[in-house]
């Protein structure tokens, strides 16, 4: 298999990577982080360089690029530890939306793809826990129109946004795969309470009180599944970005701290540790790779895949974050070092779209048949 990238993509690449050494350094980061987390400018600046529209067909303003080129602008949107709900408003919302009437499509994807509007998914409740079945979230259609009630939690970026997709429950109890609906929300339709989060960045929860809503699809089990799967992906390739850049800090600090006179990088026993600190990182690369490649395939393939892959780059990045503030001592984990901030992005990473452990159980119910042998 040849993963060479395309001269496409590798033009993509280097653009990103400008962009962030030009326009997003730490200090710019980090007073962000300060002053609440709100990053609409950012998303705005992404825009510019037409990511925004990355994976919107041409036909609505986008570039109509696929799974590999959004692992690519990932990838280097992590190693600039980038502040912006990229993932969830570029990349889930469109891959959501494609299955919207027409109508609707028109309405928004435009938009969505100059970052006049940001959307993201609502999806997570109190009591989840990661299943995206479990919804208890109304939903109730009178005269043609559709009205939710009920409330939804850590939205990403959910003050800063202009809309929502939300899950809803049609019919059934609350843990039916059938009778899910999504619908389009429009901020001004609900209740929305913001706050910073642990990594620099916002988040929201919002409750829905008769809130009128735009019906995108009454079967929305798969559709959430597979949008969320592209998000995993491209949370994993920010992984690696980000892991990437850490390592690189790591072993610059250890060649420029000295004790008894040597830099510490002399030192056998540490030097051990980097090795094993990036062996995980090319575990997590090619299992990056891995999920983003098995993104077109079947249903129960690509789930599979996507979890075995957030399996490995949870555990990834936690042992990188870990071991890299260690190798630091203190200086690692003070707010005024940009260190911290990457062991921060990992560490919610890794609660993102579902935990180390709870895609453990995903990839063991879908291994019974093969009795945990890759088949």
């Amino acid at each position: 298999m040849d993963f060479e990238f395309t001269d496409d993509q590798v033009s993509l690449r280097d653009a990103v990577a400008r962009w962030v050494e030009k326009g997003f350094g730490f200090d710019r980061r980090h007073g962000i982080a300060k002053a609440g987390g709100a990053t609409r400018e950012v998303y705005g600046e992404l825009a510019e360089l037409g990511l925004t529209g990355l994976a919107i067909p041409e036909a609505h303003g986008g570039m109509g690029f696929g799974a590999v080129e959004a692992m690519v602008v990932c990838e280097e949107l992590g190693r600039g530890l980038v502040n912006a709900p990229y993932v969830h408003g570029a990349l889930v919302a469109p891959t959501l939306l494609s299955a919207a009437p027409e109508a609707v499509q028109a309405a928004w994807l435009p938009k969505i793809a100059g970052a006049e509007a940001l959307v993201v998914l609502a999806q997570q409740e109190r009591h989840s826990r990661y299943k995206l079945h479990h919804v208890t979230t109304k939903a109730v259609e009178a005269g043609g129109a559709f009205k939710l009630t009920g409330a939804k939690s850590v939205v990403p970026a959910g003050d800063e946004v202009d809309a929502f997709l939300v899950p809803a429950r049609l019919s059934g109890s609350d843990e039916d795969i059938q009778g899910i609906g999504l619908f389009l929300v429009e901020k001004s339709a609900v209740a929305v309470r913001g706050y910073p989060t642990q990594d620099g960045s916002r988040a929201a929860e919002i409750t829905l009180n008769d809130s009128a809503a735009t019906l995108v699809t009454r079967d929305a089990f798969e559709l959430l599944h597979k949008a969320v799967d592209a998000g995993i992906a491209a949370q994993c390739a920010e992984a690696v970005g980000l892991m990437d850049r850490l390592v690189a800090i790591t072993v610059e600090y250890m060649n420029t701290r000295k004790q008894f006179g040597v830099a510490i990088a002399s030192f056998q026993a540490l030097r051990h540790r980097v090795a094993d600190v990036k062996m995980q990182l090319e575990l997590g690369r090619s299992m990056s790779y891995y999920a983003s490649l098995k993104l077109g395939e079947p249903t129960a393939q690509r789930r599979r895949a996507v979890s075995q892959a957030r399996v490995q780059l949870g555990q990834s990045m936690r042992y990188v974050g870990q071991q890299c503030i260690q190798l630091h001592g203190g200086i690692g984990v003070t707010d005024e070092y940009v260190a911290s901030h990457y062991f921060k992005r990992l560490t919610m990473l890794e609660m993102s779209f579902g935990d180390t452990m709870h895609h453990l159980g995903e990839v063991s119910c879908r291994m019974q048949d093969t009795a945990g042998v890759f088949s």
